[in-house]
């Protein structure tokens, strides 16, 4: 490879050997998240991963896959790169966790207008340290020079996730019935959602994203916006194993009335108090200064509950315990009702 290159493909734009180069710069990243299974290493065909399941009676392969969306726009105007693959990694395997899957491996794709080896390598750090979080391996990827496509310095980062649960194990929502408890797993910010009704609101184009912002803290609110999305992986995986968790979902684009209901079978309802949302003060600012409507936020954003799991009344307690002691905060959300309102916000 390193003999490598053509003089024609570099002048239509593509220079080959910085694909080299980012492929040995982001080598060490790679390594970091090697686990058990791993064979091989980063540049063949494919990527190899033996998967363990000892105990297992009717393995199920769970697969997810996702993007960062325009939360990318930021990246781009603050000029870092080394959190957005954690972004990439979280909307993958907490899609996946909801069924009860444990992550496996990933695998991401970078499209770029130029590649250059030092950025690209600074995205898939992030993309392992995400990998590292939730305990999958990242065996493979593809970046991609698109000339013309796409100004020099943007890029576009989507990834893929496989994990693996025992068929009996999947979390199906089958046992939620009405008494048992919706517990919040709180968010680390916005996540990777909503962003384009956030650079609205914000004019991020033309705002200073760098500025200390008393709403937040003295935080900027670029960096808010920037704050990676939260992996949930572990602790809930520490949880199943403790605890029968009855339904899980993960709060994403379409926020509380559109994904809570996915996760609560048909002739019932949560029902949640507005009293005890922990709405983060990002989701504050932004329904302050974009004049935006209550039910349009909890209809767009996550407003500070990244996760939400149901368990019995009885397993409650236990459960939150369990979740703080794997470092979420848990607390009780609302409560399973009969009807088919799907999220009744009071």
């Amino acid at each position: 490879m390193e003999k490598s290159f053509s003089a024609s493909y570099a002048a239509a734009g593509v220079d080959i050997t910085a694909g080299y180069e980012a492929v040995k710069l982001m080598g060490e990243h790679v390594k970091r998240t090697h686990i058990p299974g791993v064979i091989g290493g980063v540049g063949g065909f494919g990527g190899l991963f033996a998967p363990d399941i000892t105990g297992m009676t009717e393995p199920v392969l769970v697969s997810g896959t996702d993007g960062v969306g325009t939360k990318l726009k930021i990246a781009f105007l603050l000029n870092k790169h080394d959190t957005i693959g954690i972004d990439c990694v979280a909307m993958c395997v907490n899609d996946i966790i909801c069924c009860g899957a444990k992550p496996l491996f990933f695998l991401d794709y970078i499209a770029c207008g130029k590649n250059v080896p030092a950025r690209i390598a600074e995205i898939v750090s992030g993309v392992a340290e995400g990998c590292v979080q939730s305990g999958c391996a990242l065996i493979g990827g593809e970046t991609a020079e698109h000339p013309g496509m796409m100004p020099e310095e943007e890029y576009d980062l989507a990834g893929f996730a496989v994990g693996v649960v025992d068929k009996a194990k999947i979390l199906d929502n089958a046992t939620v019935t009405e008494g048992d408890v919706m517990l919040a797993l709180p968010s680390s910010g916005v996540h990777s959602n909503g962003f384009s009704l956030v650079r609205k609101v914000f004019d991020v184009d033309h705002a200073d994203l760098t500025a200390p912002c008393e709403a937040l803290g003295g935080a900027s609110v670029g960096e808010t916006l920037l704050t990676p999305t939260k992996l949930y992986v572990k602790p809930m995986l520490a949880l199943m194993e403790k605890v029968t968790v009855k339904a899980v979902s993960h709060i994403t684009g379409g926020g509380f009335y559109e994904n809570i209901p996915r996760s609560i079978p048909k002739g019932y309802s949560a029902r949640i108090r507005r009293a005890d949302v922990r709405v983060l003060p990002i989701f504050d600012l932004i329904a302050r200064k974009g004049n935006i409507p209550e039910r349009d936020m909890f209809n767009t954003f996550n407003m500070g509950v990244g996760m939400t799991v149901v368990v019995a009344k009885a397993d409650a307690c236990h459960a939150v315990a369990i979740l703080r002691q794997n470092g979420v905060e848990a607390y009780k959300l609302g409560e399973i009702v009969r009807g088919d309102e799907g999220v009744i916000l009071w």
